[in-house]
């Protein structure tokens, strides 16, 4: 059919890249991404991750080696998580001064100073069973629990952490943080809480990273039941009441819907963060040539941005800054 008088045409707004730029509604940046970093002792280790394809465990003096090459990429924060030589069934290496996470902040203060520095507070990586807090049996011990992350938060303050990431999804645990850090007088130190963390199962990669799978059993007696949204929103309500400065939805893409309704509803800011198993699936499927993987990965990071995600964890921030300093792959 031809001769259409349309009065509304549109594609007269998608005729080019400038045009498309001018009229984009969601413009992911790089200000938005935090990389998470995997830190172990020893030195000179750039130990890669067989699952996580361009992800290392990495020694402290490597570690701040990558942090200086994400800020000369454009990327201002990192997430730490530790992994320490030994563990012990309290995770009692969570609160050494002298473990790796904690070592590896004093050393990002010295030398990457205008980086922003993010601890994740859990036991899982550092609990010779594997699970998120200190058991009676199979039971994880909730308030005894919360102690431990307690300290665990209060050395990741004393080390010079700007913000700790509680992601135990224990109850009550944003509150017994809040107040020891304001004890101690690190009432300048935020809290980013892991407020609508679901029991996924793309969180694979990440316990080989780690060595944190469990001995027995799983995490569905804290983690969130994926068929719930209405439970994350009284699990962010509870966390900010409790004095949570940032809340988090874990994973990403399989919740854009709970991210959405989580801004939307609470109107704080909301970080998402792009798993291990988001990474590896699109990184093996860009290696088989199945998928465009740099229009793929920008593609997924606007889509959670888009949802309502002001802050994105993600192991794409480099080449995701790149691809953005770069072209609009979008």
């Amino acid at each position: 059919m031809t001769g259409l008088n349309l009065l509304r045409r549109p594609r007269r707004l998608r005729v080019s890249a400038g045009m498309r730029s001018l009229v984009r509604e969601t413009r992911l940046s790089v200000d938005a991404l935090v990389y998470p970093l995997f830190v172990v002792e020893g030195q000179g280790v750039r130990r890669e991750i067989s699952s996580m394809p361009g992800v290392f465990q990495l020694s402290v003096d490597e570690a701040v080696r990558e942090t200086a090459g994400a800020r000369e990429d454009g990327v201002r924060a990192v997430l730490l998580f530790g992994l320490p030589a030994a563990k012990d069934d309290t995770g009692s290496a969570a609160a050494d001064p002298a473990a790796p996470v904690q070592t590896a902040v004093r050393a990002l203060r010295e030398h990457c100073s205008d980086v922003t520095i993010i601890t994740d507070v859990c036991l899982c990586e550092y609990t010779s069973h594997g699970h998120c807090g200190v058991l009676d049996g199979e039971h994880i011990l909730n308030d005894v629990t919360v102690e431990h992350l307690a300290r665990a938060a209060v050395s990741h303050a004393e080390a010079g952490a700007h913000i700790v990431a509680p992601s135990d999804m224990m109850d009550g645990r944003v509150a017994a943080i809040r107040a020891a850090l304001d004890a101690r007088g690190f009432d300048d130190v935020a809290i980013m809480s892991y407020a609508a963390k679901y029991c996924s199962a793309f969180y694979g990669p990440f316990r080989e990273a780690v060595d944190s799978a469990p001995a027995f059993g799983d995490r569905r007696t804290h983690q969130m039941d994926p068929a719930n949204t209405d439970e994350a929103l009284r699990e962010v309500e509870l966390d900010l009441a409790e004095g949570a400065d940032i809340i988090m939805v874990k994973p990403a893409l399989p919740y854009l819907d709970v991210i959405q309704r989580v801004k939307t509803r609470f109107r704080q800011p909301t970080a998402a963060y792009q798993v291990s198993g988001e990474y590896a699936m699109l990184k093996a499927a860009g290696r088989l040539d199945w998928i465009d993987e740099p229009r793929a990965m920008l593609e997924s990071l606007t889509g959670i941005h888009r949802a309502g995600a002001d802050i994105i964890i993600t192991y794409y921030a480099r080449e995701a800054a790149r691809a953005l300093a770069e072209h609009d792959l979008v």
